[in-house]
């Protein structure tokens, strides 16, 4: 009697066991899923794709749409142009070349460094200093974000060691009431 009961309480681990281990499982594919979804992004209009996230410890809303270049094989190793917006504000607009780019090239006005750079939004040229972050990116200023939004047509040369360099992006398409929403942004046309 007594081995009977043991091999009863065996045969019930073994099944507590093999049920947790299932609910472990699909709790798992799930989070990988779950989390697989909202790096996906969803399409913002023409190039353009939108993230969305809440910060957990400030319940921030926190939005940032993706525009990667005209030549763009994928997301990773291509140049691409970020703008990340909090609680309904502009946060930061940032341009990622993904090739190492020469230094800064003049300093800010606070003496932080900077890189000249020439922007071709449709047919108007202008030179900007942005702030150069790390040797990762520039920071972009609210008025050329906002020219972006607007814009066909999307240029910027930039510095490498092997010298000047040019991304094409094609902005066109973006649904401006999304970005207003998420960043209050309107566009300045060039």
């Amino acid at each position: 009697m007594r081995q009977r009961l043991e091999s009863q309480k065996r045969n019930l681990d073994g099944k507590w066991f093999a049920a947790f281990f299932l609910l472990l499982c699909g709790v798992t594919g799930f989070a990988q899923t779950r989390t697989q979804a909202q790096n996906a992004g969803t399409p913002a209009g023409g190039k353009w794709t939108e993230f969305d996230a809440e910060d957990p410890m400030t319940a921030a809303k926190k939005v940032r749409f993706e525009l990667l270049a005209n030549n763009a094989e994928d997301r990773d190793s291509s140049a691409k142009i970020t703008v990340y917006c909090t609680d309904g504000k502009l946060a930061l607009g940032d341009f990622r070349p993904n090739i190492k780019m020469a230094g800064p090239n003049r300093p800010g006005f606070w003496g932080q460094p900077q890189m000249e750079v020439t922007v071709r939004a449709d047919n108007r040229h202008s030179e900007h200093g942005w702030n150069w972050v790390n040797g990762h990116f520039l920071s972009m200023d609210k008025g050329t974000t906002r020219e972006l939004i607007g814009a066909h047509l999307f240029r910027i040369e930039f510095l490498s060691p092997q010298g000047p360099q040019i991304a094409e992006f094609s902005p066109d398409g973006l649904d401006l009431h999304r970005i207003e929403k998420a960043c209050g942004l309107t566009p300045k046309r060039p």
